[in-house]
């Protein structure tokens, strides 16, 4: 995952002071394009269909946490959001795969402005994260899970997210998408038509936990797979 001086210095300067000004903007460019294009196509071949947008804080930075099987899930959060959103949204992917390339690193960096984690090194990403959380109206998409399902059921959530977020007022907004496993499973090379659903449920805190708490994190954890487990009935 990038550094927290890089994060640092890169959110916190004016726009017009960012390093490679003209660069962000074509990036930013290319960004809306891609994703106006990608909204259409998840409404015509897949008719997505989202409920729950009402529940996405306005004004703050909060995270977004879903069950994970498939490559079209960052791009089905991403499409819930508005678009002068995107550009603050951060799906958090895995480094090793997602960057293992210069070529993958531009795609993901410019399709969906993916954020790389570095699971070797857990701490600094988090660490990486809470400063991107402290600039306002950052969006964080993490998939608790940690890899794609293989089933296409719901796995266990490590506990990350609940590290992230332990005693402070981030908003955490659980989501649930079905259809994406059986539209684009993990070992297929394309998808394939196939109705999606996205819910979207109410926002939690958790202001009272202590990160140091280990039995309070592993409750965060089982609490916000539960309500994205919920989310699917």
């Amino acid at each position: 995952m990038g550094t927290c001086t890089y994060a640092d210095d890169v959110l916190s300067a004016p726009f017009a002071e960012r390093p490679g000004r003209s660069r962000e903007i074509v990036v930013r460019t290319l960004r809306c394009g891609i994703q106006l294009a990608m909204r259409g196509a998840l409404r015509g071949c897949h008719r997505l269909d989202v409920a729950g947008r009402e529940h996405l804080p306005e004004g703050q930075s909060f995270v977004m946490v879903c069950n994970h099987s498939s490559h079209l899930d960052a791009v089905c959060l991403l499409a819930s959001l508005p678009l002068r959103r995107v550009h603050h949204a951060f799906p958090v992917a895995a480094a090793d795969y997602f960057f293992s390339t210069p070529l993958r690193s531009v795609l993901s960096r410019v399709a969906v402005n993916g954020w790389p984690l570095d699971r070797q090194h857990g701490a600094g990403s988090l660490d990486a994260c809470r400063v991107l959380l402290a600039h306002p109206e950052t969006v964080l998409i993490i998939f608790p899970e940690g890899t794609r399902s293989s089933s296409g059921e719901l796995g266990r959530f490590r506990s990350g997210v609940a590290r992230l977020v332990a005693g402070t007022r981030t908003p955490v907004v659980p989501c649930h998408l079905s259809g994406a496993f059986e539209a684009w499973p993990k070992g297929r090379a394309l998808p394939r038509p196939f109705p999606l659903r996205l819910r979207i449920g109410e926002p939690r805190t958790f202001p009272d936990v202590s990160v140091l708490d280990r039995q309070a994190v592993a409750d965060i954890s089982a609490t916000l797979r539960d309500e994205v487990a919920a989310l699917a009935r």
